[in-house]
Order: structure tokens, then C-alpha cells, then sequence
């Protein structure tokens, strides 16, 4: 009998660790393998489609292509890097061979004025993207709580939210920029026009989706809560903090992917058309080059373009995770 149930649990210990391994297996094949080849599968198409494509600046670029401009362009942002330094290291000496001569003199350092690399306009992009991002949510996560818990207020300003929400970035930026050419006048100015316009911009495109979902979190708090919070008498602030908030986290952040998601597609069209130097420059730039190489460039731009929208998004999907009670609304 011991040596039956023996070999029974040697079985069933087999069998669990067969399912464990199996178990295993699924998720990486699920998390790495099907990733790669669907990748595989898109590269492939994409090589074979190029090849067949003739434009008036050349065949369309394929994989290779694209690769090479990454590496063409990592070279042009370490060579102006060099010369960057060597631009300071001058002043340097020259201020120190001055002050040797002169101790009274007055030594300056002026700001190297060489042209922005891809990366350096990769960085510009994303300052732009996450200050008109933030400005976009101070403003709408305040006011859709307040419109999720006034049904007045929501009737009051839904009409227009709705009215405002489908506008293209391309209607918008006209009148930013004169909004901004008007009242931003100053002989130091903190930051470029430029720039400004591409912030507001985006934060006007991407208001809309964290005022309607955090409105629509707010008013659809489970109404026992609601009770609790009655019976408590709870100061509002209070009950905002203490209960409204909690309950709305997972709509408000699926409203936060929503509209980060948004500002990056509407910053690369604001940057195109206000100039300033980012990634959407950078498009306009080589598009306006024409060079044999531009295609190559610019599909170089869509594929970093593409890859950082997504780690935007895992980014907040994150953050998501960590707040958020439910944890079934961040799995996407």
C-alpha cells in the first residue's frame, strides 16, 4: 500500500511539474516568441514591398536603409557633439589667457549655436510632449471631477467639450500662434515661441479625453460609497480624497493613456507646421531636402517615433499598475 501511494505522489509530482513547465513554456513563447515573429513576418513584407516601390527621390527604403541612416545619424550627433565641446574648451582658454593678462576681465561663455542632431531633437520632443502633457492634466483632472460630481456642470460644458474634442491640431495651430506671437513679447524670452506654440497645441488636442473619462469615473462611483460618505458627513475635500479619487484612479489613468498617446501624434503635425526643433522638424526638414538619403531618414524618424509612443504608453501603463486598485484595468 506505501509503495502504491508512493508511486501515486512520484506521478502527481511528475504531472505538476509537467504542467508548471508547460505553463512556462506558453508565457515565453507568448511574451518573446510571437513578438519575434511577427516582427519577422512585418520586416519581411516591408523588404519586399521597398524593393518594388520607385519614388522621385530614389527606391523606398528598406530595413538595411533604415539601419544605415541610424548609423549615419548616431555619427552626425557625436561629430557636432565635438564640436560642441571644442567650442567651449576655445572659450575656455581664451577667458583663462584674458584673466591672466586682466584679472578684472569679465569672462563669458556663450551658447554653442550648431544645429540640433536627431537626438538632440529627440529630447526637444519629448520635453514638449510631457510639459503640454502635464498642463493638459492639471487642468482636466480637476475640472472632470468636478463636472463627475456636478450633473449641472457636466450638462453646462459637455456640449462644448464635444464640439472641441474631434478639432485637428492643424485648426488649432494658427490661432495658438498668434495667440502666443501677441501676448509672448519679451527681449529675454524664457523659452522660444516656437515651443510654446507646440506645448499649448498639444495640450488643447489632449485635454479632452482625461476631462470625459475622469468625468465619467467620478459619476459612476459605486453608491454605497457615496452613502458611506454621507453617513460620514464628510468635508468635500475630504471626500474627494478619500473617496472619489480611489474609486475614479482606473478611468482617470485610462484617460492619461488616452490623451498621452494623442499629444505625441498631434506634437509631431504642431512641430511640423510651428517649427520648432523636434522630431516633427526633423521630418519636415528632409522632406523639404529631398536628398537620395531624406527617405531613408524620415522612415528612421516614424519608426523612433512609433517606438517611443509605445514607451510612453508602457510608461503610464506602469504607473497605472502601481495606483490603481483594480488591477484588471491596466492589463492592456
Amino acid at each position: 500500500m506505501s509503495l502504491a501511494t508512493a508511486s501515486l505522489r512520484r506521478l502527481t509530482n511528475t504531472e505538476q511539474g509537467n504542467n508548471i513547465f508547460k505553463n512556462t513554456l506558453s508565457k515565453v513563447t507568448s511574451a518573446m516568441l510571437l513578438p519575434i515573429i511577427g516582427i519577422s513576418i512585418f520586416l519581411f513584407f516591408w523588404s519586399l514591398a521597398a524593393s518594388s516601390i520607385d519614388t522621385s527621390l530614389g527606391t523606398f527604403p528598406g530595413p538595411k536603409a533604415v539601419v544605415t541612416q541610424f548609423s549615419a545619424l548616431y555619427s552626425e550627433h557625436v561629430a557636432e557633439r565635438e564640436k560642441a565641446d571644442a567650442f567651449y574648451d576655445r572659450q575656455v582658454k581664451r577667458n583663462e589667457a584674458k584673466l591672466a593678462k586682466n584679472p578684472d576681465y569679465d569672462a563669458k561663455i556663450r551658447a554653442y549655436t550648431g544645429k540640433e542632431t536627431f537626438f538632440d531633437q529627440i529630447i526637444t520632443s519629448l520635453i514638449t510632449v510631457t510639459c503640454g502633457f502635464l498642463l493638459a492634466a492639471v487642468i482636466a483632472i480637476p475640472l472632470g471631477i468636478w463636472m463627475g460630481l456636478s450633473k449641472r456642470l457636466n450638462s453646462a460644458l459637455n456640449p462644448m467639450i464635444q464640439i472641441f474634442k474631434p478639432v485637428s491640431p492643424l485648426a488649432w495651430l494658427p490661432l495658438v500662434t498668434m495667440v502666443v506671437s501677441a501676448l509672448y513679447i519679451s527681449d529675454d524670452p524664457l523659452v522660444s515661441k516656437s515651443f510654446l506654440t507646440s506645448l499649448i497645441t498639444v495640450s488643447l488636442c489632449s485635454l479632452w479625453p482625461m476631462v470625459i473619462n475622469t468625468a465619467i469615473g467620478v459619476s459612476s462611483i459605486d453608491s454605497d460609497l457615496l452613502n458611506v460618505s454621507k453617513v460620514l458627513r464628510l468635508p468635500t475635500f475630504t471626500h474627494i480624497k478619500k473617496i472619489v479619487l480611489p474609486a475614479s484612479i482606473p478611468m482617470i489613468f485610462t484617460g492619461m493613456r488616452l490623451s498621452f498617446g494623442v499629444a505625441w501624434m498631434v506634437l509631431i503635425a504642431a512641430e511640423m507646421l510651428a517649427q520648432n526643433p523636434g522630431l516633427g522638424k526633423f521630418v519636415w526638414d528632409e522632406f523639404q531636402n529631398g536628398s537620395s538619403d531624406s527617405l531613408a531618414r524620415i522612415m528612421s524618424a516614424v519608426i523612433v517615433i512609433g517606438f517611443i509612443g509605445f514607451l510612453l504608453d508602457q510608461i503610464m501603463l506602469q504607473l497605472q499598475r502601481k495606483v490603481s486598485w483594480d488591477k484588471s484595468s491596466a492589463n492592456v
